[in-house]
């Protein structure tokens, strides 16, 4: 069982997933679209939510930008993932923060 485990980790390791990362975008979209219809859901979750496209884009560009300056991927190159991953920390910020506003507008209903 370890055995068949471990080539089907190999197998893994060696796909190609850029289609499959490409195409993330479809269903994320379609969570942004029914997350934007929700009235009690606040501005800034939604926002959070949108700035996580924002991360996508930025590390996307970043990405390009390190394989033609630098010649490797962004992983390699420290400052440029550690300054896109700060887009993605900064939409969990968001997020956390819209969600705390949330909770603390709920009334608390004794019984």
């Amino acid at each position: 069982m370890n055995d068949l485990f471990l080539k089907f980790i190999e197998k893994l390791g060696k796909f190609d997933n850029t289609a499959l990362f490409a195409a993330s975008i479809i269903p994320y979209a379609i969570f942004l679209f029914y997350l934007y219809k929700i009235k009690s859901v606040n501005y800034f979750v939604k926002t959070g939510f949108s700035l996580t496209v924002l991360f996508v884009f930025i590390t996307i560009l970043v990405s390009i930008f390190t394989l033609n300056y630098y010649d490797k991927t962004l992983v390699e190159v420290d400052f440029l993932h550690g300054l896109a991953e700060s887009f993605l920390t900064l939409s969990d910020f968001v997020i956390l923060f819209g969600f705390i506003k949330l909770l603390n507008s709920l009334e608390v209903k004794n019984s």
